[in-house]
């Protein structure tokens, strides 16, 4: 009986009451970018304040990404499902000079209302496509990595 009465104090003082956050991408990101300023902020600016981007695209313009994302455990009834508690994201755009020329700032219902055009967004499914190749010669390389096929006499 003690140690049945031990064993369940063990288990109820190991449960915490506290929520338990996760926390990914920059703290504070809301706060931060309302500190940069467009036509006036430049690539140092953006790094002393914010940090490196998470995702750094390069086309005409350089386009710097930002996330922060905060999810909590739920309640026991719902099996340790993940809750979302704030999903920001972050678009700079730097011209080639490194000065900020827009920011975009998107939460959790902004990007609700985001549309998404499935006329451009095409699946195509070859049947040898280029994962498929390089899928291919990975396991290739991976049973026979020497190149050469042992031959049993």
């Amino acid at each position: 009986m003690k140690k049945l009465l031990l064993l369940s104090l063990i288990f109820i003082s190991s449960c915490s009451l506290n929520k338990i956050v996760q926390h990914h991408g920059v703290h504070n990101l809301e706060e931060k970018q309302t500190k940069l300023k467009t036509n006036y902020a430049n690539t140092n600016d953006i790094i002393n304040i914010i940090g490196p981007p998470l995702v750094k695209n390069t086309f005409d313009n350089d386009i710097y990404i930002y996330i922060e994302r905060k999810t909590s455990g739920s309640k026991l009834t719902k099996l340790g499902q993940k809750k979302l508690i704030k999903n920001d994201v972050l678009v700079l755009e730097v011209d080639n000079s490194g000065l900020l020329i827009s920011k975009k700032f998107y939460n959790k219902s902004d990007m609700k209302n985001i549309d998404f055009d499935k006329n451009l967004t095409g699946i195509n499914y070859q049947k040898r496509s280029f994962i498929f190749n390089f899928l291919s010669s990975v396991r290739q390389k991976i049973d026979d990595p020497v190149g050469k096929k042992r031959v049993k006499d």
